[in-house]
């Protein structure tokens, strides 16, 4: 299943939507592969891990404990990282032994 929403919005302070993939055991515990969520600006990889555990609850929560983000394509590993305005973010759990 996958949720959409309206196209980016938002002004200099809004939040921005941003297109979220779920993958193997994340998309599991999500219920859906991919979402649109708001991103408010300086939010990190553990905000934003958080934030998605928060919506879709403790199934998530879980997994994310153990996950690491592609942001636009780059490796972000470190919850005190910001993931500045990205277009996509991709949440990876640990794979085959990961």
């Amino acid at each position: 299943m996958t949720t959409t929403g309206p196209a980016r919005t938002g002004g200099a302070d809004a939040s921005s939507l941003v297109e979220v993939r779920y993958f193997a055991a994340a998309a599991e515990a999500a219920g859906c592969d991919a979402e649109r969520v708001p991103v408010p600006p300086g939010t990190t990889v553990g905000a934003l891990l958080d934030a998605l555990a928060e919506r879709h609850g403790p199934a998530l929560r879980d997994v994310a404990a153990r996950c690491a983000l592609l942001v636009d394509g780059v490796l972000h590993r470190d919850r005190d990282e910001p993931v500045g305005s990205p277009e996509r973010v991709d949440v990876l759990p640990p794979f085959a032994g990961g």
